[in-house]
């Protein structure tokens, strides 16, 4: 199996296998906590880091694995750097950690996570498997953000809102208020109904780039006429 190099793995990550818009995968933390800009990456820096890291071990220990307990030997190390995480949140950001609640210990059957240890970490080397858990990682925490970024601007007319949670008291004044002080707020952007609304609007607008530029490059192939050979079969009187 050839290893794709660098390029290609972050494009895989960041826009042409994205494990939100394309995979479809863990898309229930993903619409479940993005109500808030600090929630999403609250979330998605803890789903990176166990990204990188169950990549990265995974694939030390690719040629030790029996094919047998590839699977579950995965679970436990994803279960390992899971229990970390919540450990850490729980120590800097405890009150970020009660917000997003059982969601980090959820990360575990993240299918995002597991699908790339082993499709991925478990057949290449230590290098691409850790660029390709940061990229994926990385590509799934930008769509955390922009979806949590709609919803808080729609339903609450604000941006970086409740900073401090993650990043102490420094961002406690870090509130935008996008819409106006006066800004009633929208019910159902901050329902789950605005995270599938705002998911469906990603997901198509991805599907139409992609088309697009499709469309330009099959317009952009040039057919020459070149020369025609006339073969001629018989005899000739």
């Amino acid at each position: 199996m050839a290893t794709p190099d660098y390029s290609e793995i972050t494009h895989n990550g960041l826009w042409k296998n994205n494990p939100a818009l394309v995979q479809l995968l863990g898309l229930c933390p993903l619409l479940a906590v993005t109500g808030s800009v600090v929630n999403a990456i609250g979330l998605g820096l803890a789903t990176t880091a166990v990204l990188t890291c169950s990549n990265l071990a995974v694939s030390l220990v690719r040629r030790q694995m029996p094919e047998t307990v590839r699977l579950p030997a995965s679970v436990m190390i994803i279960a390992t750097f899971v229990t970390c995480a919540e450990l850490l949140m729980k120590a800097f950001t405890y009150e970020l950690y009660l917000v997003l609640g059982i969601f980090i210990p959820l990360i575990v059957t993240n299918c995002a996570i597991l699908g790339r240890a082993d499709a991925f970490a478990s057949k290449n080397p230590v290098l691409p498997s850790l660029v390709d858990g940061f990229m994926m990682g990385a590509g799934f925490t930008a769509v955390l953000i922009v979806i949590g970024a709609v919803r808080e601007v729609i339903g609450r007319g604000t941006l970086f809102s409740d900073m401090d949670l993650l990043l102490g008291p420094t961002a406690a004044n870090w509130t935008l208020p996008v819409l106006g002080q006066d800004y009633a707020g929208f019910l159902v952007a901050v329902l789950p109904p605005g995270a599938f609304l705002v998911a469906g609007l990603l997901i198509a607008g991805k599907n139409a780039i992609d088309e697009s530029i499709e469309r330009r490059r099959q317009a952009g192939v040039t057919i020459s006429a070149g020369s025609k050979r006339v073969r001629t079969t018989g005899k000739i009187q």
